[in-house]
């Protein structure tokens, strides 16, 4: 149970129709993100993904239909006001030549900051709980360039959570991360969403992890929502063979009791050879 109550934003696409020059992606998708809860969207590569997460965020204007946030369109919300309910870490971002991991999370706080207003304590205290949160406090002082991969990943997503909003996008998460480090960032989102209330979107990969961490999975295939709801609702034999082609078998995580995706591929065979 959340221990502090965020605002309800409601966060909403209607017919949404996107895509890029004269590719279309998007096709007329409709999807409510419920508040105040994790959801994980899902599907093959270039299903389009990330064109949702761009079109949820303002990245990308849709060419028909449209996104809106607490019923009014993002495309008519001021841009510093946006950016101080909803924040987005983007797929692959790309850091300042030179900028240091310090610097960088404190751009986070940038949409708290008004023309004559100045860096505060309250800053100080929301950067150094995103380094501490994410790990990264003995990095702050190095520059974000000689870093390792899932070190830059865990710095990004710092930034990220200093810009304290309440709600957060978040486009695979988890690349370059190993394992361990895949499940730290997912139970401090997990965290983040029950302490503050926070609306997380991510985009996930791994089927089991995003059965295991959302409450809620969009499933996409061909620019199109296939299939939307629990973990139990989401994740079945017929809608992994529709959205992926692939056979599977489904048990239940013996972790977390959600549903859990054993593919099956053409070696189904375990035994030793003769």
């Amino acid at each position: 149970m959340n221990t502090r109550s965020l605002p309800a934003h409601i966060l909403t696409a209607s017919d949404l129709s996107a895509g890029y020059g004269d590719r279309a992606v998007l096709n007329g998708l409709d999807l409510t993100v419920p508040p105040g809860r994790i959801t994980a969207i899902v599907g093959a590569n270039a299903c389009g993904k990330s064109t949702l997460l761009r079109s949820l965020s303002r990245l990308l204007s849709p060419r028909r239909g449209q996104v809106l946030l607490d019923g009014r369109s993002i495309h008519r919300t001021p841009p510093r006001r946006l950016a101080q309910v909803l924040g987005l870490l983007p797929q692959s971002p790309v850091a300042p030549e030179g900028i240091t991991v310090a610097d960088l999370v404190s751009r986070g706080r940038h949409p708290h900051h008004g023309m004559l207003s100045r860096w505060s304590r309250k800053d100080d205290e929301a950067v150094a709980a995103a380094l501490e949160a994410t790990r990264t406090t003995a990095l702050a002082e190095r520059p974000v360039d000689e870093l390792s991969g899932g070190q830059r990943q865990r710095v990004w997503i710092a930034m990220a959570l200093a810009q304290q909003t309440d709600l957060l996008l978040l486009d695979e998460p988890t690349t370059f991360l190993d394992i361990s480090h895949q499940v730290e960032v997912l139970d401090l989102l997990t965290d983040l969403n029950r302490s503050r209330g926070t609306t997380i979107v991510m985009v996930l990969h791994d089927l089991n992890l995003a059965a295991r961490y959302a409450d809620f999975l969009v499933a996409m295939a061909d620019g199109r929502l296939h299939v939307s709801g629990t973990p139990e609702t989401v994740l079945t034999e017929a809608n992994i063979r529709h959205v992926f082609g692939l056979d599977s078998r489904i048990i239940t995580d013996p972790v977390s009791d959600r549903p859990m995706m054993l593919p099956i591929g053409r070696h189904r065979s375990t035994g030793k050879p003769d």
